[in-house]
């Protein structure tokens, strides 16, 4: 049913997932309807299906995002660090950002200096307050490799598909926290999968479903993607 959640508006969207099933935390309901998609994507804010935002790069379907916030949800406590990888238009970023909190941080990472740019004009559209506070900052680098200084991280969330889960985004994961992360499987199929760390730092893996995203790689490949 997470497909059939288009509303009119931010606020119908968002219930329409919640009545769907796609998510149950209040907070998480609070955030979705704080951060209004129309202020990330410029065509279809409120259809259940990815859109593009250029460079070969797409703001995941509002479904995915919400599921992906209700998975995490534990980790994004007010005061949690979390870390964004692949921000793209900046809007999960941002309602990472209202979950933890005036005294968390959330980091949204980019490859594409262009869409860093995006991401923070989106934001200085209605929430520009995270970013003066440094509650929430969108940096340009390679995602794969996350960002060392903010760590470690109790929530982490990817947004595009790897080719097995990045060695160094565990090692920046919280003992205790929890990533979400699309990965390609050897078959080509893609699944989101959550990585627990444990208290002694074991790493526990598990499939929560199917899916399809765009590929997490660098950013000379994706820009050249958009040459050929």
């Amino acid at each position: 049913m997470a497909w059939r959640s288009s509303g009119r508006t931010n606020k119908e969207l968002v219930a329409n997932l919640k009545k769907n099933g796609v998510f149950s935390s209040e907070r998480v309901r609070i955030a979705m309807e704080l951060v209004d998609r129309a202020d990330f994507a410029k065509n279809n804010p409120y259809e259940d299906s990815p859109q593009r935002i250029g460079f070969n790069a797409t703001i995941s379907a509002p479904h995915m995002h919400a599921a992906a916030l209700e998975y995490l949800k534990d980790h994004l406590e007010p005061g949690c660090s979390a870390l964004d990888v692949g921000s793209g238009s900046g809007y999960l970023t941002a309602c990472m950002g209202i979950m933890v909190g005036s005294n968390g941080s959330v980091v949204g990472i980019e490859h594409i200096p262009e869409l860093v740019k995006l991401g923070i004009k989106n934001l200085e559209k209605n929430h520009g307050n995270l970013l003066k506070t440094g509650n929430i900052k969108i940096i340009e680098g390679d995602g794969r490799l996350g960002y060392p200084s903010n760590a470690p991280y109790n929530a982490i969330h990817v947004g595009a598909a790897a080719q097995g889960v990045p060695q160094s985004l565990i090692e920046q994961l919280a003992a205790g926290g929890r990533m979400m992360i699309p990965v390609e499987m050897k078959t080509g199929n893609q699944v989101f999968m959550q990585i627990d760390k444990q208290q002694n730092g074991t790493i526990v893996e598990k499939v929560v479903e199917h899916v399809v995203y765009v590929p997490l790689t660098d950013r000379n490949k994706q820009l050249g993607i958009l040459r050929t």
